[in-house]
């Protein structure tokens, strides 16, 4: 199986990169920059608090440029994004919980539980394990989508309100709320423009390509015009370095022999949930309603999640996987809708490596510019937080279902499972 997804993908590998060569890709880098940053630096500031320092948002950033620039070159679907997700960073935490209870060294038996994981992830590629999703349902997908999906949601309300329930100023709350909600529905409008009946249709596949980016542009400017009232910013590190100040390359020799070989109980765990997170998103991706044509490949994808595993146990970076929401939202972004019946339908996908391997390139390069990315208000990223969330959904079939409860029956929309 893994052999026949390295060949199936190779046929196209070159078109991979021809196919991107379209405005389309220098929208979605450019949203896709954002949908990737503003995630790695929260999650960033969740593990080093998890893990007293250890592993930190600087971390989290590389792992997220390197790791994905990677899996966007090998992958065998690289409309797949990957990056640090929520359970990901609790397992972590837990790890060095268990690692201070027992007196032993967190970075060195954090690298052996990863390489014991990688180790697990290339057994289950080549035994072709992943042909077991198959037996999952859409309502297993939908409700992992939703789950994740309700995640950006509520915390992105849950930032917001904290900014009133905080000692913030009443100015600093309101304006928080403003330009989040601005920047949801400056997305949204533009994202709402191709399917009116204003303007060119070039202008308006402009617009809505470009709109998430010029959403987030135009209110950090508004932001940088009421400078007088404060705003909590994007909490990236003043220079480049280690959270702790530790070396990068980690010795996984430093922890007690026992422990290289106790480290297959939790790498077993952990190799689980990547396992599932990978495959799961990876057929949301490749679900047929976004009618993509080159196909995917589990089984490498699996075996370069477990390459990723091994590189970022060994230098101390957070393991990544892919997310659900980013990788939703990465789909859309390079997709033509079309609107049949009053609902919006995927016709085609451009399917390209370039929008991967660019914005990766584009977040390793963030980190020689931290100073001007610590201007931009959190509240735009908690904008852009709503924005991904109720984007994932609009293909979610579960809550298209769950809205037909409130809808009138002379109004349902001409779907497949309604006429069935």
């Amino acid at each position: 199986g893994l052999l026949k997804d390295v060949r199936r993908r190779g046929k196209v590998y070159a078109s991979d990169f021809t196919d991107g060569l379209h405005p389309k890709t220098l929208a979605s880098v450019f949203y896709l920059f954002f949908a990737l940053l503003a995630p790695a630096v929260a999650f960033g500031g969740l593990s080093a608090e998890f893990t007293g320092d250890q592993i930190g948002a600087v971390e989290t950033i590389v792992g997220t440029a390197v790791l994905g620039f990677v899996y966007a070159f090998l992958s065998g679907q690289p409309l797949t994004v990957i990056g640090s997700v929520g359970p990901v960073v609790v397992f972590i935490g837990i790890l060095y919980s268990l690692c201070e209870s027992l007196g032993i060294p967190f970075l060195p038996s954090y690298a052996w539980v990863g390489l014991w994981t990688a180790v697990i992830l290339l057994v289950l590629a080549a035994t072709e394990a992943s042909n077991l999703i198959r037996y999952f349902t859409r309502f297993t997908d939908e409700i992992f989508a939703g789950l994740m999906s309700l995640i950006f949601i509520v915390e992105a309300i849950k930032d917001i309100a904290a900014a009133f329930a905080g000692d913030a100023s009443y100015a600093t709350a309101l304006l928080s709320l403003v330009l989040a909600l601005g920047t949801y529905y400056v997305a949204s409008s533009l994202a709402r423009l191709r399917h009116s009946k204003l303007l060119r249709w070039w202008a308006r596949d402009f617009l809505a390509d470009f709109g998430p980016a010029i959403a987030i542009i135009c209110m950090t400017a508004v932001a940088f015009v009421l400078h007088p009232v404060e705003l909590e910013k994007l909490a990236v590190p003043a220079e480049f370095g280690t959270t702790s100040g530790r070396p990068w390359l980690v010795n996984p020799l430093d922890a007690p022999t026992w422990v290289w070989f106790a480290s297959i109980g939790p790498a077993l765990l952990i190799a689980t949930l990547l396992f599932f997170d990978q495959n799961i998103t990876t057929r949301l991706v490749a679900s047929p309603d976004h009618r993509l044509e080159k196909g995917s490949g589990f089984h490498l994808d699996i075996a370069v999640i477990g390459l990723c595993t091994a590189v970022a146990s060994l230098f101390g970076l957070p393991w990544m996987v892919a997310a659900t929401v980013r990788s939703l939202n990465h789909v859309r972004s390079l997709a033509t809708i079309e609107t049949h019946g009053g609902s919006e339908v995927i016709a085609s996908v451009r399917e390209t490596r370039l929008t991967g391997v660019l914005v990766h390139l584009l977040m390793g390069a963030s980190l020689f510019f931290l100073p001007a990315l610590s201007q931009v208000p959190m509240s735009v990223l908690f904008g852009l937080f709503l924005f991904m969330g109720f984007a994932s959904m609009r293909s979610n079939q579960m809550f298209e279902r769950l809205g037909l409860w409130l809808t009138d029956p002379n109004m349902y929309p001409p779907t497949h499972y309604l006429r069935r």
